[in-house]
């Protein structure tokens, strides 16, 4: 599994103050010297940033980005999607060094969503401080955190993601929001972990792409306490709560859901299981949430029917 984990992230915004206030007023992200191309970069910890934030007339994710353990490795996958029908650009020098990287390719999944690869990081010399005091986000070898995805060609993306790119299963469950067969087919989700002991670094849900190309992302806190004072901070700023505090079965991530300014929604969370990926066998819960994590949109069907 040549894969180490999500690396940063590349947004795409028509709104970058509202994105810096979101950043660094509700997450607590640090502001980085801008990237030698302009664009705003963000940082929740030593690496040189997380969050790439660059203006265009979309609010979308444009990729997420994982790390590759070594050039041998990073090379061998480039062929393996070549091999596999996609295609590869390879950014150049300048790209790279933007990035903070020795080398990085563009390309996507067969469900058509944009992905960036890479392998070698810069050190960053500066410490980390966050705006807002928070001491910490749990990254270092489990990365920054997960992306969640959509896919209408589920099982040929599930594919590509494990046996292309070598991602591995961790859980493989069927959801249903409306009672259940066979009224309600359900969803088909694939929750995959990459080389570390993050439950999933990458989430592919079965049905289309949303506007803003994304489900959410996560990024975890130390304690419940932060994940208390992040959930103060988002009704503070006035941006919309998506889930309210729960607790998920499989990655036994307590935590609150809030809407960017792209449309997608970021967890907030904390205590999430670290695995062990040599050893785990795959799982096939079919509950969500053990408590809490009440939706939105759950929320406004249920006053609609009043």
């Amino acid at each position: 599994m040549s894969v180490k984990s999500l690396g940063y992230v590349v947004i795409e915004t028509a709104q970058p103050a509202e994105w810096d206030r979101f950043l660094t007023r509700v997450v607590g992200a640090m502001r980085a010297p801008d990237a030698s191309d302009g664009a705003a970069l963000y940082r929740i910890d030593e690496r040189g940033f997380r969050f790439r934030i660059e203006t265009g007339a979309a609010e979308r994710l444009l990729a997420p980005a994982f790390e590759v353990e070594s050039a041998a490795a990073y090379e061998a996958l480039a062929e393996r999607i070549v091999a596999a029908g996609r295609t590869v650009a390879h950014a150049s020098a300048d790209e790279a060094a933007a990035r903070g990287v020795t080398a990085m390719f563009r390309t996507s999944d067969p469900a058509g969503n944009g992905l960036e690869f890479y392998h070698g990081e810069a050190p960053c010399s500066t410490p980390f401080v966050s705006p807002l005091g928070v001491p910490r986000f749990i990254t270092g070898e489990l990365g920054m955190g997960h992306a969640v995805l959509t896919a209408l060609n589920f099982a040929e993306t599930v594919e590509f993601y494990c046996d292309v790119v070598g991602f591995g299963k961790t859980d493989m469950p069927r959801f249903y929001f409306n009672g259940g067969p066979p009224e309600d087919p359900g969803m088909g989700f694939a929750f995959l972990h990459a080389a570390n002991g993050r439950h999933h670094s990458l989430a592919l849900g079965e049905g289309p792409p949303p506007p803003s190309g994304c489900v959410h992302l996560m990024v975890e806190l130390p304690d419940l306490i932060e994940v208390g004072k992040a959930h103060d901070r988002m009704r503070a700023e006035g941006f919309a709560e998506s889930a309210t505090l729960g607790r998920h079965v499989n990655d036994e991530m307590t935590s609150f859901y809030v809407q960017t300014p792209a449309g997608f929604d970021l967890e907030i969370g904390y205590d999430g299981l670290v695995i062990d990926p040599a050893s785990w066998e795959t799982t096939h819960h079919e509950q969500i949430s053990v408590w809490g994590h009440v939706w939105a949109w759950q929320e406004a069907l249920k006053k609609a029917a009043e």
